[in-house]
């Protein structure tokens, strides 16, 4: 992530140091210190689970003002997010929704579903072409990409090497809008309704993309209230959708193979649930496998911390929506000569001891005699998530061993000493 952004930050004053958080980072990008979180900023995936979990809603999501978005560009683009279609209820159609975007304050919308679509499209014939080794992992949800990077650097191989939809919408929408207005690109703004800090992480510290399209990136959580106040009296007759049922799909786990139809795939959601399923793509124990459709939220987009329904619910309702919907043709002018990376993205070295190979096998040596003589409780209460990793934090000068609460009530002698390099 780029030096000086932070998609997810605390509110220190509505954090009481309850480790919630911290036990619940895939990454275990998060440590407490004097009463507070901290978070380590090059493990963080920004897959948003501190967001979920924090019961004091501490944990939130750096993104845009829709105010302040609104007002940048001479023409601004609203780009719906697929999950957003399933945020309302009582809505048969999405026209009260797209049309809704241009009551509050847009000049037009495009359906990242759109975009959707025409990748799935594109990443078929991909799947057939052998350029990337199977199994494929899908990047279209970037903490996938982030979590690879940091755990699983062997698999940057199997990466599905494309831009995102929303990016590709953003792309695709500017162009046609330039078309339509004569205005110059710099002129129009694209503005993502996300349902999660990813996302917008994604856009203004991009991977594979040297420059993003997008302009901006509003959550779902205050896009909606406001399109709940004006969506009431407006009619069922889709003037602004153009997207099929498949691109609309791609809100919940499972929709992007089906959309791509590629029957041997294996889909799973939630973070638990994917760094297993890396774990054993990385023991080989999938190679039977051509696609692996992986999402940081549980059941997909529509559980991201941004969106404000509850996920199932959601679900349900684009599943109806869904079954409304035709087939529609592809539009034409999809910038498909546009959508693989720009660079490849690199291994991270977060999770480094030190850049000195023979003082980080010292460190890991070190760090492993200490565990040895922790009690394995992952009690938490040093301010680390685990024994092992409260011991790294002390060999890595991080952390004292009188911070073990254990070892701190323990009679004068009998404690390790702890040693740092």
């Amino acid at each position: 992530m780029n030096a000086g952004y932070e998609s997810i930050y605390l509110d220190e004053t509505q954090c009481v140091g309850c480790t919630t958080c911290m036990q619940r980072c895939p990454t275990q990008a998060i440590r407490v210190r004097d009463g507070k979180a901290v978070i380590i900023r090059d493990r963080c995936v920004v897959c948003g689970e501190c967001i979920h979990v924090c019961p004091h809603h501490a944990m939130k999501a750096k993104v845009d003002s829709l105010d302040e978005v609104l007002g940048q560009h001479k023409y601004t683009i609203a780009l719906p997010a697929p999950s957003l279609y399933g945020q309302f209820p009582g809505i048969h159609t999405r026209a009260p929704i797209l049309e809704g975007l241009c009551r509050i304050g847009f000049d037009q919308v495009f359906e990242v579903a759109e975009a959707a679509e025409a990748m799935s499209a594109v990443i078929h014939r991909e799947l057939r072409s052998g350029s990337i080794p199977h199994p494929i992992i899908t990047t279209a949800c970037p903490v996938i990409l982030r979590v690879v990077r940091i755990r699983f650097p062997s698999l940057l191989p199997h990466l599905l090497n494309y831009r995102s939809p929303m990016e590709i919408a953003a792309r695709w929408s500017k162009r046609l809008a330039a078309e339509k207005t004569g205005l110059a690109l710099e002129d129009i703004g694209c503005v993502f309704i996300s349902p999660c800090p990813a996302k917008c992480a994604s856009a203004k510290a991009p991977l594979g993309t040297l420059k993003a399209a997008l302009t901006g990136i509003v959550s779902i959580a205050e896009v909606a209230p406001r399109l709940s106040a004006v969506i009431g009296d407006l009619d069922d007759h889709e003037r602004e959708a153009h997207s099929g049922p498949m691109g609309i799909g791609w809100a919940m786990s499972g929709g992007q193979s089906t959309a791509v139809m590629e029957p041997n795939h294996l889909a799973a959601s939630g973070m638990e649930n994917i760094i297993r399923i890396l774990e054993a793509l990385e023991n080989g124990k999938l190679s039977n496998v051509d696609l692996v459709e992986l999402n940081a939220c549980y059941p997909g987009c529509v559980g991201g911390a941004l969106t404000v329904e509850n996920p199932f619910i959601a679900k349900a309702r684009i599943l109806r929506l869904m079954r409304h919907i035709g087939p529609v043709l592809p539009s034409g002018g999809c910038p498909t000569d546009d959508m693989r990376w720009e660079k490849k993205p690199e291994a991270s070295h977060a999770l480094r001891l030190d850049p000195d190979l023979s003082r980080a096998m010292e460190m890991m040596e070190e760090i492993r005699e200490l565990t040895g003589t922790l009690r394995g409780m992952d009690c938490g209460a040093c301010g680390s998530p685990t024994c092992r990793a409260f011991a790294e934090d002390v060999v890595s000068g991080r952390t004292e061993l009188k911070n073990c609460v254990f070892l701190s009530r323990a009679p004068e002698g009998d404690a390790p000493s702890g040693k740092k390099g």
